[in-house]
């Protein structure tokens, strides 16, 4: 007799949820990534125009090429902030993925150790029905014996 877990279905359903919840917690950190790259972009951007602003105002550059590069730091500026705070939302994001993934890890280890314990249980049954069968043999083997 083989053992066969009612809620083998249920077993499968959480490890299906887990695993999902693990693409989207590494869903979440590729787009925490992809913000954080994004961010390094800009500020390397920043600096390299700073740069450039420096060295123009040193020479005799135009007071109008001047306000343009200023307008574009400004743009840039507004820029890192917006990336800031969507790397501030990726990293709730993030966290809210792990805490789920916690929990559907957690859910799932409940339902292993209850199919472990119901097959536990299965095979001391098994085991005691052996036992059972093999002590009613050497009885009858015993009365055979007597007779």
């Amino acid at each position: 007799m083989r053992f066969h877990y009612t809620f083998q279905k249920v077993v499968d359903l959480k490890g299906n949820e887990k695993t999902q919840a693990e693409w989207m917690l590494s869903s979440a950190l590729g787009e925490l990534q992809a913000q954080e790259k994004s961010l390094d972009e800009l500020i390397d951007q920043r600096n390299s125009l700073m740069s450039s602003l420096q060295s123009a105002a040193q020479q005799k550059t135009p007071m109008a090429k001047l306000r343009e590069m200023q307008d574009y730091m400004d743009y840039l500026d507004k820029c890192i902030a917006r990336k800031l705070s969507d790397i501030s939302r990726a990293h709730i994001e993030v966290q809210s993925k792990q805490d789920n993934l916690s929990t559907k890890v957690l859910d799932e280890k409940v339902w292993l150790k209850a199919k472990d314990k119901a097959q536990t249980a299965f095979m001391q049954n098994m085991s005691l029905r052996e036992q059972n069968e093999l002590d009613e043999m050497a009885t009858v083997r015993f009365a055979m014996k007597s007779l």
